[in-house]
């Protein structure tokens, strides 16, 4: 396996590394050289004297030299530098390598407007570049500054294009009716519940007239006999899909409308099941017959790893063999990302490339039998072939989801490589994997799962590519003989210094990403990492893919053993990290510091002469740029139902007793919290709220009836009323007022109280509020997570209920809870 820059040339049995950057050595003229690099000449402290003997300088003239290299570094010589080395750059293909990063800059530009545009305006940006870029093909410079804009114009279409052809059915209201549909998945969840995947074809009391396509329910339980295919009914509360839970974090509506899920829920019964073929009352279509059994077989898989392994490293084998996670239990869930091993869990690069190595592996072990047949043949590229089949059914039987199927790109385009005799692991291919996967699924761009693998995939390869040619351009002599321990110390402690420089090297690339999106950084990565991955790349993964090929014949039960052993150890190495772990809450930063790092790691790991040195200013200023962000001082859930307010010492006050986990979860994080501190209640009276502007600074909330005050450390009020009445009270004092009343409008005269109502939370989303630190009289600044008017992913919202000024619907009478009878 070459590194970027390095081929390979097979012959025979013969393979020998070529170095391509010294194919280009001419590239440089020396006249043109760089004036930075000083002439060749002897050591400045030795000088040959007349008769030949080597005579020291003295330091009076070496200060000299110095002094006159440094006059010719003018800035036209700086310039022609520049010149000579961005044209070595263009020759040796970085044009190609920036393809993926153009593209990528059109796709974040089209999901960052404040507008849905129109598909004609990208059209016709894309043909006047094409234009452009063919009439200016005699002006290299002018060429290559429009080719980027086509590129740019590329995928800013590519988006687009991807948005208009969902066109995913977005439920706008909470809604309880019954449905019928066909089961798409079913996963067993770790907390007993069952996660229902439905395609949805009818509904009834009441009817929708505008139902979603696609479904997402949970139900407590379902019949043994319900399958992938199976048509089902039951009575269920509808969701429309949730938006992010405070402003500039994940959103789940957008998530949701690249998934064709158009709502959530659950029911308040259990399903039935009213077929048990997909016949009646509709035909299903050939590609949902397909897909019912090929999640059939993932189920029937999943059951039998379950009930051979059993315990949560049953689920865990399943969750690396066929992509069922929904059963790992959350406590291991959250003590492997604390760890930062929880990619592990993901089926992903490292997945893949296990699987095709471990094929590789035993192929051409197996070749090595017959010297004879492997010595005419091309071994190598028969085991890259039936390796790219096998990581295409790991694909299938995986459930291709998103990460896994971006990854199968990535190694198709390497297993390929091998077939037509080129280097499997480039810089190249690496391009041509995010091109595909960017023309494919544009949106995975703005995801955490696209910028952190091909970040520190960018990385690794960019790296261990400059250590490749670092040594190809030394002279080294053979190694000592050595005793077989010390042989078998030094291939020892080369694995562990290996394995520990990628692990820096990825956790480097990724860790302003991971703060960005989780704002969580795992302290002890590095220790986790280095003691779980040799478990799983030598134990884990291996008996997986030997249990995989011998299942169809009833001989994967001593693989499957000794797999669950290897998950054994690793979740103790886990829990035993985590506990030991601190806080990895960090807090929010500027997504300034994310751009310039991403600006930082393309040129770092794709120029190949001094240019790269441009990536360190990127880098300075992308630390500097960590700390310019604003915290909020309040978060409001976009159902108006949750306030969060940081009151000091690490506490995170909450209006509610009982709280979304998730939602706290992610402000704790936000907010840089360790503990959440619930209100506390009293009886009317209990408490004298006539004067609340005595409650001291940093108090929790405190409830009487509807109404919740407390006092952010800043010393402003923060009053919490159910109905616009009791939020009436509050005007007088309060700062801030939440009213959990689509219904309501603002009570009070006062232009400096902030009032926010269900109604608008509903129409804009989550909410952070900012108070004055300079003046206590000031208005409070607010964001909102949403913002008019609506991409196609948020429009589901002006159709709420509560955007619209209306009640929530009342329960309908009990005689409508009834269930169907199976037929």
């Amino acid at each position: 396996m070459a590194g970027r820059g390095r081929g390979a040339e097979e012959g025979g049995e013969t393979t020998a590394g070529v170095s391509e950057r010294l194919m280009f050595a001419h590239a440089i003229s020396a006249e043109a050289a760089p004036v930075s690099v000083p002439e060749l000449h002897p050591p400045a402290e030795l000088r040959p004297s007349g008769d030949g003997a080597i005579q020291p300088v003295s330091p009076t003239a070496t200060i000299g030299r110095i002094r006159k290299q440094l006059g010719r570094a003018s800035l036209p010589a700086l310039h022609r530098s520049i010149g000579t080395a961005a044209a070595t750059e263009l020759d040796r293909g970085i044009g190609f390598l920036l393809v993926p990063v153009f593209l990528a800059a059109g796709v974040i530009y089209y999901f960052s407007l404040s507008a849905e545009p129109d598909l004609y305006r990208p059209l016709a940006a894309v043909a006047l570049m094409a234009v452009c870029a063919a009439v200016s093909r005699s002006w290299r410079r002018t060429h290559l500054t429009l080719m980027a804009a086509l590129l740019c114009a590329l995928g800013f279409l590519a988006a687009k294009v991807e948005t208009w052809r969902m066109a995913t059915p977005m439920l706008g209201s909470e809604i309880q009716t019954r449905l019928t549909g066909r089961l798409v998945v079913a996963e067993a969840m770790a907390n007993g519940r069952v996660r229902l995947t439905i395609d949805l074809i009818s509904t009834q009391h009441p009817k929708l007239r505008y139902a979603p396509d696609r479904v997402r329910l949970s139900a407590r339980r379902i019949p043994p006999d319900m399958t992938a295919g199976s048509m089902l009914t039951g009575y269920a509360k509808l969701l429309p899909p949730t938006g992010p839970v405070r402003p500039e974090s994940y959103d789940f509506s957008f998530d949701s409308y690249f998934s064709g899920i158009g709502g959530s829920g659950f029911f308040l019964g259990d399903p039935k099941l009213i077929a048990p073929t997909p016949a009646t009352p509709t035909e299903a279509p050939f590609g949902a017959r397909v897909a019912s059994a090929v999640e059939n077989a993932r189920e029937g898989i999943a059951d039998h790893i379950r009930s051979a392994i059993g315990g949560s490293e049953g689920e865990i084998a399943a969750a690396l063999i066929v992509g069922v996670r929904a059963g790992i239990p959350e406590a291991i869930n959250e003590s492997m990302r604390r760890t930062g091993i929880y990619h592990i869990i993901s089926i992903s690069g490292l997945h893949m490339a296990l699987v095709a190595g471990t094929i590789m592996v035993l192929l051409r072990g197996a070749f090595a039998l017959f010297p004879d047949f492997s010595s005419r043949r091309p071994v190598k590229k028969y085991a890259a072939a039936i390796a790219l089949i096998s990581i295409a059914a790991y694909l299938v039987i995986s459930g291709i989801v998103v990460a896994a199927e971006r990854s199968f790109i990535m190694l198709a385009v390497m297993l390929v490589a091998v077939l037509f005799d080129r280097a499997a692991l480039t810089m190249r291919n690496l391009a041509i994997s995010a091109v595909a996967v960017i023309l494919v699924s544009p949106h995975e761009v703005v995801g955490p799962s696209f910028q952190m693998s091909f970040a520190a995939t960018a990385a690794l390869v960019g790296a261990y590519a400059g250590f490749a040619d670092y040594r190809a351009g030394k002279t080294t002599s053979p190694p000592a003989k050595r005793s077989f321990l010390g042989f078998v110390s030094r291939k020892l402690a080369v694995g562990v210094g290996g394995a520990a420089i990628t692990s820096l090297i990825a956790g480097s690339a990724t860790l302003l990403f991971a703060i960005w999106h989780f704002q969580r950084v795992s302290p002890l990565s590095l220790l986790a990492n280095l003691a779980v991955m040799p478990i799983v790349s030598l134990i884990v993964m291996p008996f997986a893919v030997l249990s995989a090929l011998a299942m169809p014949f009833g001989f994967d039960g001593p693989f499957l053993y000794v797999m669950g052993k290897g998950l054994t150890a690793m979740i103790a190495i886990s829990a035993w990290i985590s506990e030991r772990s601190p806080v990895d809450a960090v807090g929010l930063i500027s997504i300034q510091s994310v751009l310039l790092a991403t600006i930082a790691l393309v040129i770092a790991t794709m120029a190949t002469t001094w240019l790269r040195l441009a990536a360190v200013p990127f880098a300075l200023a992308a630390l500097l740029a960590i700390p310019h962000v604003r915290t909020p001082d309040v978060l409001i859930s976009e159902d108006a139902h949750l306030v969060a307010m940081p009151i000091g010492g690490g506490e995170l006050a909450i209006n509610r007793e009982r709280s979304n986990d998730f939602t706290t979860d992610n402000w704790k994080r936000a907010l840089k919290a360790e503990q959440i501190v619930p209100p506390e209640t009293f009886a009317k009276g209990a408490l004298d709220i006539a004067n609340p502007v005595d409650l001291p600074t940093g108090s929790p909330f405190y409830c009487i009836g509807d109404l919740c005050i407390g006092r952010h450390p800043s010393g402003a009020i923060v009053a919490l009323a159910e109905t616009r009445d009791s939020a009436r009270a509050a005007c007088g004092f309060a700062d801030l007022i939440v009213i959990n009343d689509a219904t309501a409008y603002n009570p009070c005269r006062d232009p400096r109280v902030l009032v926010v109502t269900k109604r608008q939370l509903a129409r804009d989303g989550s909410a952070a509020v900012f108070f004055d630190p300079q003046s206590a009289t000031a208005r409070p600044a607010i964001s909102y997570a949403v913002q008019e008017p609506y991409r196609p992913w948020h429009e589901q919202r002006k159709y709420a209920r509560e955007a619209r000024g209306l009640p929530p619907y009342k329960k309908p009478e009990k005689a409508d809870f009834k269930p169907a009878p199976a037929q």
